[in-house]
């Protein structure tokens, strides 16, 4: 898979997403991701990408047309480059669907994901209109710009993605699958501050075990998220 960033700060998002196991993953080839600055697309002499908002108001805007010659270039490189058949354009804006696990997988089956991240008051609606597939927020708060939200939309897709996980266990039981939380889980050494692992861990009876964390996934969900058990229980 490909996912490429449109952003103001390339180099911010390149040095998150080149850590630990995205970062592995990237230099090992099995993900492509690539962070483009927009202000390479100005046509502007110093570079500029932003405007005052017609109709008045408080800060910049983020013009079309470098954006579109972004978007334009990096979607051609992926066809052309990448082979990619499939892409999704995706906008990080306060006003998205909030994102999700589930959405992570639908995003994950794509050939090419792009990610645009706004900056100053955001950009011209009719970008949006032209290219946007979509519009995903992180949650109800307003952060200085898209990159953020980019980087963690990234990593949640990126590590869905075959090769980028040891094994495909290591997100098939986790926390939102089955919209369940995940167990509590411990390490050495057995007892801590005066605290112990619960027993039924150390029996090696993997069936108990098995049992155990399934009571602690529902018990832990109905307390934190008794949401997320309601959504499973219309689903069946």
């Amino acid at each position: 898979m490909r996912i490429d960033i449109l952003t103001l700060f390339p180099e911010y998002v390149d040095y998150i997403l080149s850590e630990s196991i995205v970062g592995r993953a990237r230099r090992a080839g099995k993900i492509d991701v690539r962070a483009h600055n927009i202000r390479d697309w100005s046509e502007d002499k110093h570079r500029r990408v932003d405007d005052t908002p017609y109709g008045g108001g408080r800060g910049m805007l983020m013009a079309a047309p470098p954006i579109w010659r972004a978007w334009d270039a990096v979607s051609r490189s992926g066809r052309e480059e990448s082979g990619a058949q499939t892409s999704r354009v995706v906008y990080l804006s306060p006003r998205g669907t909030v994102f999700t696990q589930e959405k992570a997988k639908q995003l994950a089956r794509y050939d090419q994901l792009i990610l645009l991240c706004g900056h100053y008051e955001g950009v011209d609606e009719r970008l949006i209109e032209e290219i946007v597939d979509e519009e995903i927020s992180i949650g109800d708060f307003v952060l200085t710009g898209g990159e953020l939200p980019a980087c963690i939309v990234a990593d949640a897709v990126a590590r869905l993605t075959d090769g980028v996980l040891a094994l495909p266990e290591c997100h098939e039981k986790e926390s939102f699958e089955d919209n369940l939380l995940e167990y509590p889980q411990y390490t050495r050494p057995p007892v801590w501050m005066g605290r112990a692992v619960p027993e039924v861990l150390l029996s090696g009876h993997h069936a108990n075990i098995e049992a155990w964390r399934r009571e602690r996934q529902i018990e832990i969900t109905r307390q934190r998220r008794p949401d997320l058990l309601e959504k499973t229980e219309k689903e069946t």
